[in-house]
Protein backbone atom coordinates (compact mmCIF):
# COMPACT_ATOMS: atom_id res chain seq x y z
CA UNK A 1 0.00 0.00 0.00
CA UNK A 2 1.29 3.41 -0.96
CA UNK A 3 1.71 6.15 2.06
CA UNK A 4 0.54 10.03 0.31
CA UNK A 5 3.23 12.55 1.42
CA UNK A 6 1.63 15.07 1.20
CA UNK A 7 1.36 15.68 4.80
CA UNK A 8 5.43 15.38 5.42
CA UNK A 9 6.15 18.45 3.02
CA UNK A 10 4.83 21.08 5.06
CA UNK A 11 7.00 19.64 7.93
CA UNK A 12 10.14 19.42 5.45
CA UNK A 13 9.63 22.87 4.05
CA UNK A 14 8.90 24.25 7.42
CA UNK A 15 12.69 22.72 8.34
CA UNK A 16 14.20 24.39 5.64
CA UNK A 17 12.91 27.33 6.25
CA UNK A 18 14.41 27.55 9.57
CA UNK A 19 17.59 26.35 8.65
CA UNK A 20 18.14 29.44 6.08
CA UNK A 21 16.26 31.71 8.57
CA UNK A 22 19.24 30.53 11.08
CA UNK A 23 22.00 30.46 8.68
CA UNK A 24 21.07 34.01 7.80
CA UNK A 25 20.91 35.00 11.21
CA UNK A 26 24.60 34.39 11.88
CA UNK A 27 27.04 37.06 11.82
CA UNK A 28 30.52 37.30 11.47
CA UNK A 29 32.56 39.23 14.15
CA UNK A 30 34.97 42.22 13.33
CA UNK A 31 37.70 41.24 11.10
CA UNK A 32 41.31 39.44 12.99
CA UNK A 33 43.43 43.29 12.67
CA UNK A 34 40.44 45.98 13.77
CA UNK A 35 42.47 47.15 16.72
CA UNK A 36 45.82 48.34 14.32
CA UNK A 37 43.23 50.07 12.11
CA UNK A 38 43.15 53.69 11.35
CA UNK A 39 40.18 55.32 12.75
CA UNK A 40 39.11 55.93 9.36
CA UNK A 41 37.89 52.90 8.14
CA UNK A 42 37.57 51.53 11.92
CA UNK A 43 33.92 52.42 11.59
CA UNK A 44 33.47 50.18 7.94
CA UNK A 45 35.13 47.18 9.03
CA UNK A 46 33.21 44.00 8.85
CA UNK A 47 30.35 42.03 7.46
CA UNK A 48 27.99 44.22 5.27
CA UNK A 49 24.96 42.79 3.75
CA UNK A 50 25.22 43.93 -0.30
CA UNK A 51 21.51 44.47 -2.09
CA UNK A 52 20.02 45.35 -4.68
CA UNK A 53 16.76 47.22 -3.66
CA UNK A 54 13.66 45.90 -4.65
CA UNK A 55 15.33 42.38 -5.57
CA UNK A 56 15.28 39.15 -3.41
CA UNK A 57 19.25 38.62 -3.83
CA UNK A 58 21.45 39.86 -1.82
CA UNK A 59 25.44 38.97 -0.45
CA UNK A 60 27.26 39.24 2.84
CA UNK A 61 30.77 40.72 1.85
CA UNK A 62 33.72 41.48 4.22
CA UNK A 63 35.49 44.86 4.62
CA UNK A 64 39.04 43.57 5.61
CA UNK A 65 41.87 44.99 7.16
CA UNK A 66 44.11 43.11 4.77
CA UNK A 67 46.02 45.24 2.54
CA UNK A 68 45.51 45.36 -1.44
CA UNK A 69 46.10 47.15 -4.70
CA UNK A 70 43.92 49.36 -4.04
CA UNK A 71 42.67 49.98 -0.39
CA UNK A 72 42.02 47.03 1.27
CA UNK A 73 40.74 43.32 0.55
CA UNK A 74 36.97 42.31 -0.02
CA UNK A 75 36.01 39.22 0.52
CA UNK A 76 33.14 37.21 0.28
CA UNK A 77 31.60 33.83 -0.96
CA UNK A 78 32.21 32.31 -4.29
CA UNK A 79 28.13 31.98 -4.92
CA UNK A 80 28.29 35.49 -4.73
CA UNK A 81 29.33 36.32 -7.97
CA UNK A 82 26.19 33.89 -9.21
CA UNK A 83 23.64 36.52 -7.11
CA UNK A 84 25.40 39.41 -7.94
CA UNK A 85 26.78 39.29 -11.02
CA UNK A 86 28.84 42.93 -10.51
CA UNK A 87 30.79 41.12 -8.04
CA UNK A 88 32.90 39.00 -10.75
CA UNK A 89 34.95 42.24 -10.92
CA UNK A 90 35.39 43.23 -7.67
CA UNK A 91 38.41 42.58 -5.63
CA UNK A 92 39.15 45.55 -3.04
CA UNK A 93 37.27 47.89 -1.37
CA UNK A 94 38.39 51.56 0.03
CA UNK A 95 37.22 55.20 0.36
CA UNK A 96 36.47 57.59 -1.26
CA UNK A 97 37.02 61.41 -0.78
CA UNK A 98 33.54 62.05 0.99
CA UNK A 99 34.63 58.51 3.46
CA UNK A 100 32.30 56.62 1.93
CA UNK A 101 33.35 53.10 0.77
CA UNK A 102 33.81 52.07 -2.94
CA UNK A 103 34.27 48.75 -4.19
CA UNK A 104 37.63 48.30 -6.66
CA UNK A 105 38.40 46.10 -9.59
CA UNK A 106 41.85 44.25 -10.05
CA UNK A 107 43.01 47.59 -12.23
CA UNK A 108 41.99 50.00 -8.81
CA UNK A 109 38.60 51.09 -11.54
CA UNK A 110 35.63 51.75 -8.82
CA UNK A 111 33.05 49.36 -9.77
CA UNK A 112 30.36 50.60 -7.07
CA UNK A 113 30.31 54.06 -5.38
CA UNK A 114 28.74 54.66 -2.53
CA UNK A 115 27.33 58.20 -2.75
CA UNK A 116 25.36 58.44 0.62
CA UNK A 117 24.88 56.89 4.30
CA UNK A 118 26.68 56.32 7.30
CA UNK A 119 28.11 53.41 9.03
CA UNK A 120 25.37 53.47 11.71
CA UNK A 121 22.36 53.57 8.28
CA UNK A 122 24.36 52.10 5.78
CA UNK A 123 24.77 53.09 2.25
CA UNK A 124 23.57 53.36 -1.10
CA UNK A 125 25.51 54.15 -4.61
CA UNK A 126 25.26 52.70 -8.22
CA UNK A 127 27.50 50.69 -9.94
CA UNK A 128 29.06 50.82 -13.43
CA UNK A 129 26.04 48.38 -14.15
CA UNK A 130 24.11 51.53 -13.71
CA UNK A 131 22.14 49.58 -11.16
CA UNK A 132 21.24 50.63 -7.46
CA UNK A 133 22.93 49.23 -4.66
CA UNK A 134 23.16 49.17 -0.82
CA UNK A 135 25.10 48.22 1.96
CA UNK A 136 23.32 47.43 5.38
CA UNK A 137 24.76 46.69 8.60
CA UNK A 138 22.39 44.19 10.00
CA UNK A 139 23.17 42.03 12.77
CA UNK A 140 26.84 42.02 11.97
CA UNK A 141 28.78 43.87 14.56
CA UNK A 142 31.04 46.80 14.23
CA UNK A 143 34.19 47.59 15.25
CA UNK A 144 33.93 50.35 18.09
CA UNK A 145 35.62 53.59 17.46
CA UNK A 146 38.24 54.39 19.72
CA UNK A 147 37.42 56.22 23.05
CA UNK A 148 38.67 60.01 22.92
CA UNK A 149 41.71 60.33 25.12
CA UNK A 150 42.26 62.56 28.03
CA UNK A 151 44.57 65.16 28.06
CA UNK A 152 46.68 63.13 30.93
CA UNK A 153 46.23 59.92 28.35
CA UNK A 154 47.38 61.68 25.58
CA UNK A 155 50.59 63.13 27.91
CA UNK A 156 50.83 60.17 29.08
CA UNK A 157 50.77 58.25 25.43
CA UNK A 158 53.30 61.33 24.20
CA UNK A 159 55.86 60.63 26.57
CA UNK A 160 56.10 57.08 25.82
CA UNK A 161 57.57 57.88 22.32
CA UNK A 162 60.64 58.47 21.54
CA UNK A 163 62.09 61.78 20.62
CA UNK A 164 63.08 62.93 17.27
CA UNK A 165 66.51 64.06 17.20
CA UNK A 166 68.47 66.19 14.77
CA UNK A 167 71.95 65.07 14.89
CA UNK A 168 72.99 68.01 13.75
CA UNK A 169 72.37 69.97 16.63
CA UNK A 170 72.98 68.08 19.16
CA UNK A 171 76.25 68.17 21.08
CA UNK A 172 79.62 66.75 19.45
CA UNK A 173 80.95 63.82 20.42
CA UNK A 174 84.38 64.38 21.41
CA UNK A 175 82.20 66.97 23.62
CA UNK A 176 81.01 64.36 25.91
CA UNK A 177 83.64 63.05 28.14
CA UNK A 178 83.74 64.52 31.47
CA UNK A 179 81.82 64.84 34.98
CA UNK A 180 78.12 64.67 35.15
CA UNK A 181 75.47 65.51 37.74
CA UNK A 182 72.73 62.53 37.86
CA UNK A 183 69.40 64.36 38.93
CA UNK A 184 66.06 62.85 39.51
CA UNK A 185 64.67 66.75 39.39
CA UNK A 186 66.41 69.50 37.93
CA UNK A 187 68.94 71.12 40.16
CA UNK A 188 69.23 68.32 43.18
CA UNK A 189 71.58 66.09 42.88
CA UNK A 190 71.48 62.55 43.43
CA UNK A 191 74.89 61.08 42.07
CA UNK A 192 78.39 61.95 40.34
CA UNK A 193 78.96 60.17 37.02
CA UNK A 194 82.29 60.26 35.28
CA UNK A 195 82.20 59.47 31.41
CA UNK A 196 85.46 58.22 30.11
CA UNK A 197 87.08 58.68 26.51
CA UNK A 198 86.14 56.04 24.38
CA UNK A 199 89.51 53.50 24.45
CA UNK A 200 89.20 50.92 21.38
CA UNK A 201 86.08 51.37 21.13
CA UNK A 202 84.83 50.94 24.71
CA UNK A 203 83.71 54.15 26.77
CA UNK A 204 84.16 53.76 30.16
CA UNK A 205 81.26 55.14 32.87
CA UNK A 206 81.29 54.96 36.74
CA UNK A 207 80.21 56.79 39.96
CA UNK A 208 82.69 59.35 41.24
CA UNK A 209 82.32 58.54 45.22
CA UNK A 210 79.40 56.90 46.69
CA UNK A 211 75.92 57.19 45.03
CA UNK A 212 73.03 57.42 48.07
CA UNK A 213 70.00 56.55 44.91
CA UNK A 214 69.28 52.69 44.70
CA UNK A 215 67.77 52.73 41.65
CA UNK A 216 71.01 54.40 39.98
CA UNK A 217 73.16 51.75 42.46
CA UNK A 218 71.24 48.95 40.69
CA UNK A 219 71.62 50.05 37.48
CA UNK A 220 75.15 50.57 38.22
CA UNK A 221 76.45 52.41 34.72
CA UNK A 222 79.84 50.84 33.43
CA UNK A 223 79.57 52.77 29.93
CA UNK A 224 78.38 55.07 27.38
CA UNK A 225 77.98 54.84 23.70
CA UNK A 226 76.59 57.39 21.56
CA UNK A 227 75.05 57.97 18.38
CA UNK A 228 72.65 59.87 15.93
CA UNK A 229 72.63 62.53 18.64
CA UNK A 230 71.19 60.28 21.43
CA UNK A 231 73.43 59.25 24.75
CA UNK A 232 73.26 55.52 26.27
CA UNK A 233 74.12 54.90 29.46
CA UNK A 234 74.82 51.16 30.14
CA UNK A 235 74.91 49.10 32.99
CA UNK A 236 76.54 46.11 34.16
CA UNK A 237 73.96 43.51 32.88
CA UNK A 238 74.20 44.87 29.62
CA UNK A 239 71.16 46.79 29.56
CA UNK A 240 70.48 50.34 28.37
CA UNK A 241 68.85 53.82 29.31
CA UNK A 242 69.32 56.29 26.19
CA UNK A 243 68.80 60.13 26.77
CA UNK A 244 68.20 63.13 24.63
CA UNK A 245 70.03 66.63 24.79
CA UNK A 246 67.67 69.50 26.14
CA UNK A 247 67.53 72.94 27.79
CA UNK A 248 71.17 72.35 28.64
CA UNK A 249 71.25 68.88 29.92
CA UNK A 250 70.54 65.14 28.88
CA UNK A 251 66.98 63.75 29.78
CA UNK A 252 65.92 60.24 29.90
CA UNK A 253 64.06 59.44 26.54
CA UNK A 254 61.58 57.79 26.19
CA UNK A 255 60.20 59.77 29.66
CA UNK A 256 58.66 56.91 31.04
CA UNK A 257 59.36 55.22 34.42
CA UNK A 258 61.80 57.27 36.91
CA UNK A 259 63.13 60.70 35.49
CA UNK A 260 66.72 61.28 34.70
CA UNK A 261 68.69 64.09 33.91
CA UNK A 262 72.46 64.38 33.17
CA UNK A 263 74.07 68.12 33.42
CA UNK A 264 78.15 68.61 32.59
CA UNK A 265 80.06 70.05 35.09
CA UNK A 266 82.86 72.62 34.49
CA UNK A 267 85.55 70.95 34.59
Amino acid sequence: MRIAAPAVLPLLTAGLLASATALHAQTAPPPRGVERAPDAVRPLLGAWDLEQPGASRACTVTFSVEPAVTGHRLRFPATCRRALPILNDAMDWGTGPNGRPRLFDPRGQVVIDFRDGTAERGFTGTGTDGKAYELNAKNHPRAARRPVQSPAELAATAAQRRTAVDPALAPAAETLPGRYAMMRQSGREACLLMLGASAAGNAPARFEGSCQDTGLTIFDPVGWRYAAGRLALVARRGHSIELVFEDGQWRKDPAVGAPLLLRKLAD
